[in-house]
């Protein structure tokens, strides 16, 4: 299945693309060349670009700057951000069991990862200044709905236990990427700074 046909499957009909996704043969090494890599990269693309608009406003010397760290805080939150897909994912396998759900890392990570796309699919908003943050957190709350309805089906957790390991996760994911918001925070911080004494020296 192309990356395309799956994103608009997850997306538009989660629950009958659960049960396929479960009886897939993917690994994690496939799944990250061929889906997380690819769209976990359009939030960062879309802010590089918004900090190179935002830049612009300042004139040609202030677009470039904008562009320097935005680039720098833009790959920094792409890794951290491919690395908390694995992260979360052992975290949501250790706990299934506690919500007699089933032990198995390959469907945690495929539960963790599709359900993900609705994040990465909205990080496109990135490019509006301002408004951008609050389209892309309505569209990651999707995301959430989306896991919701492949817990049953790929952790094999019971119905009325679902949403609390949902809950469980999803709080777990946030402060995952609490943490990444402050490390990319602090280099947004160190590009701002260099970017203040390069316009001082002009």
């Amino acid at each position: 299945m192309s990356l395309v046909e799956r994103a608009k499957n997850i997306l538009m009909q989660p629950k009958q693309e659960w049960p396929v996704i479960a009886a897939e043969t993917a690994d994690v090494k496939s799944l990250y060349i061929n889906y997380i890599m690819i769209l976990a990269a359009i939030p960062a693309l879309a802010s590089i670009i918004s900090s190179a608009m935002l830049g612009g406003m300042l004139g040609r010397i202030g677009a470039s700057i904008g562009m320097g760290f935005g680039l720098v805080a833009a790959i920094v939150q792409y890794v951290l951000g491919l690395a908390m897909v694995y992260v979360v994912a052992l975290i949501a396998d250790a706990l299934a069991p506690s919500f007699d759900g089933e032990k198995n890392f390959l469907q945690s990570f495929k539960l963790v990862a599709y359900s993900m796309t609705a994040s990465w699919v909205g990080g496109v908003f990135n490019i509006i200044p301002i408004l951008g943050w609050l389209l892309s957190l309505l569209a990651s709350l999707y995301g959430v709905y989306i896991f919701y309805h492949g817990v049953g089906t790929m952790k094999k957790v019971p119905e009325a236990k679902a949403v609390g390991y949902t809950v469980v996760v999803i709080i777990v994911t946030i402060v995952a990427g609490l943490i990444i918001g402050a490390i990319s925070g602090a280099v947004i911080g160190m590009g701002m700074l260099g970017a203040a004494g390069g316009m001082h020296r002009f």
